[in-house]
């Protein structure tokens, strides 16, 4: 076949146990698909024995991560280019670090939520211009029937209180867009370190096999350390600002003198002009 790559061979070498309809319901689609994804080198060709093709785990490993790559985004021909390049021997580590970098982020999962408990919670501030900023910010996606699916709850909570304390809704969506802007470059300095510091020297050695596994490694370990990472610098500059911001309270509070209610400011010389008519008498 046109489309056979070294993949093919260390798949067909394995025991095959599935037809393609077993095939398909344990990835979750159609006999059509698998057939589909076969014809354009997606997936390899089955064992054939008599006139049945059987399939093994690897055939649901691989449509599972086609699946997956889908809804990241990822194209056909871009989902091709990545298992083709997976030499003989190490499509497994390939698939693993694929997968890796294709996983979300955290384990936090999107929520779906009816339209109308945005308008209801928020009434007239909630905007089509604020709605489409919201949206543009990547926080939310529309979806089918007045439906939302929300990225991150946690944001969203975080919001709904941050307008609870008076702050309107406008503030806090310019406030989620400044800390995305800020997060984005963190994100891309810790892509730019992986990159410099492991997957360069790792692609000019010629991606051998034995060494997938540490790659994929040090990706899993970067991720929840730029997440920890950026937590605490925050914790500390944040301290910092709250002490700044309270020095310089207490500053001008000094510089001012104690505070003399007027009405109470007022009545003091009245009295104090009584006591020494008092006196005089």
């Amino acid at each position: 076949m046109s489309h056979e790559t070294p993949y093919l061979v260390s798949v067909t070498d394995r025991t095959d146990e599935m037809t393609i309809d077993e095939l398909a319901q344990r990835a979750g689609m159609t006999a059509r698909n698998v057939r589909a994804y076969q014809s354009r080198g997606l997936i390899p060709p089955p064992s054939v024995r008599g006139r049945t093709g059987y399939y093994g785990e690897e055939h649901v490993a691989r449509l599972e991560l086609i699946r997956d790559l889908q809804a990241e985004g990822f194209n056909l021909e871009a989902i091709k280019r990545i298992l083709d390049r997976a030499p003989g021997g190490s499509v497994g580590e390939v698939l693993d670090f694929t997968r890796a970098v294709a996983a979300p982020f955290s384990d936090e999962r999107p929520e779906v939520v009816d339209a109308s408990v945005f308008a209801e919670r928020w009434g007239d501030e909630l905007t089509p211009e604020l709605i489409a900023k919201v949206e543009g910010l990547g926080l939310v996606r529309p979806l089918a029937d007045g439906l939302w699916e929300v990225r991150s709850p946690r944001l969203l909570r975080a919001a709904t209180e941050l307008t609870e304390t008076g702050v309107p809704l406008a503030t806090a969506v310019e406030t989620a867009a400044a800390l995305k802007r800020q997060a984005g470059k963190v994100a891309q300095t810790y892509v730019e370190l992986f990159l410099d510091y492991v997957w360069a020297p790792f692609h000019e050695a010629g991606e051998p096999v034995e060494e997938w596994p540490r790659v994929r490694e040090t990706l899993e370990r970067l991720r929840p350390l730029a997440g920890e990472s950026l937590l605490a610098t925050f914790q500390v500059t944040m301290t910092d600002a709250v002490e700044q911001a309270l020095a310089d309270i207490v500053s001008r509070l000094s510089e001012a003198g104690p505070p003399r209610p007027a009405a109470e400011g007022r009545g003091r010389p009245h009295r104090g002009r009584a006591r020494r008519r008092g006196v005089r008498r």
